[in-house]
């Protein structure tokens, strides 16, 4: 039975470029099959993860519901700021506290020892987990010895933005268009996609090709040292040597792709939680002009489901629409590999879905006599 046609209109470019080839060359045909469709629901807290796609592939994604299973944007509906909880499980609007310290969320990007660059794909509806890619690979941190991997949890704090528009005072670099990270140096292995609380302890000024990248280092208030931790110099006392080999990574972490080391301003020293706390409020605010579009968007998805003055705040009917519409994008994918391959002497190696969610096709065609 031949499968599903694509719509003839996508697949006319195609049957163009195919309908120049003489069916009497001999051809040499490699096949890629695409992956199959599958997900798992993973719960952290108020939220849940939903994953999508083969694990350490292009098309691999995690995406969030809250607790009503709704989907949400990681990036702008998780609360910047941890909310407590009220004994049904839903969050309350007022802010967690640990003694008098405000908690922060922090939504974990990479797992501590893991190598995979996952990141929060900000230029795609809803901002899901995924693996950069470069050059068609996904990419991969070096082991950075004597390390393995990324040496404690990484992530973002959500509903902050380090604006591309904003200079510095101290660096004179501008922000690097994406969430402030953050490193959880706390001792238990989280998973990607997973929300903890975290407890700020200071930042770090990190530049990364001219632009600025700030590093936030917090502890999860789960982990048994946190009651001890209270600032940077807690961890400097308690744990020698943590913070030297954390400025170490950074600037070296790039090194083996060919590319020089980074930079930080402060002459590598680490701020104390004050001022990380201010740089923290500073991106909030970037971050909320962004939402509202009171200023340029420099591409970012802006689309959530609970930012009231956000005019690109949706329903959650349409945010679920965002996420059966990438699967009907790998559905078209499929068939459209399988027609090619029953009526065409050539091979699509490669199908993604690009961050704007438009099909595309990368050909390659090997021909021999």
């Amino acid at each position: 039975m031949r499968p599903l046609l694509p719509p003839r209109s996508s697949l006319g470019c195609l049957l163009t470029l195919f309908g120049s080839l003489s069916p009497s060359r001999n051809k040499l045909v490699t096949q890629a099959a695409p992956a199959a469709h599958f997900y798992l629901l993973r719960k952290s807290m108020h939220y849940q993860t939903e994953e999508r796609g083969r694990l350490n592939s292009a098309d691999y994604r995690i995406y969030f519901k809250n607790s009503e299973g709704k989907y949400i944007s990681p990036f702008h509906d998780i609360p910047l700021v941890a909310e407590t909880k009220v004994e049904n499980d839903i969050p309350a609007k007022k802010a967690k506290h640990d003694g008098n310290e405000v908690l922060y969320n922090m939504v974990v990007e990479v797992p501590r020892w893991s190598n995979a660059k996952m990141e929060i794909a900000t230029k795609e509806p809803l901002n899901p987990i995924k693996q950069d890619v470069k050059k068609g690979k996904v990419r991969y941190v070096a082991n950075i010895f004597p390390h393995k991997g990324y040496i404690w949890n990484y992530g973002a704090l959500p509903q902050t933005w380090e604006d591309p528009t904003h200079t510095d005072g101290e660096t004179k670099c501008c922000g690097d268009n994406d969430p402030i990270d953050v490193c959880d140096i706390g001792s238990q292995v989280c998973l990607p996609g997973q929300v903890i609380q975290v407890k700020v302890l200071g930042i770090l000024a990190m530049v990364d090709e001219g632009e600025m990248d700030w590093k936030v280092i917090a502890i999860n208030v789960k982990d048994p040292d946190s009651a001890k931790l209270n600032n940077i110099d807690d961890v400097r006392k308690s744990r020698p040597g943590h913070l030297e080999a954390t400025v170490d990574w950074f600037r070296k972490y790039k090194v083996p792709d060919g590319k020089p080391e980074n930079q930080f301003g402060f002459n590598g020293q680490f701020k104390d939680k004050d001022f990380a706390v201010e740089i923290i409020k500073s991106t909030h605010e970037h971050w909320r002009a962004l939402v509202q579009k009171q200023t340029n968007s420099e591409g970012i998805e802006c689309k959530n489901i609970s930012c009231c003055e956000s005019p690109l705040k949706c329903t959650a009917d349409e945010a679920r629409d965002v996420v059966l519409l990438v699967r009907a994008y790998k559905s078209y994918t499929e068939e459209l590999v399988k027609y090619c391959l029953n009526s065409y002497p050539v091979i699509i190696l490669i199908i993604n879905t690009s961050d704007t969610l438009a099909l595309m096709c990368e050909i390659c065609i090997v021909l021999y006599d």
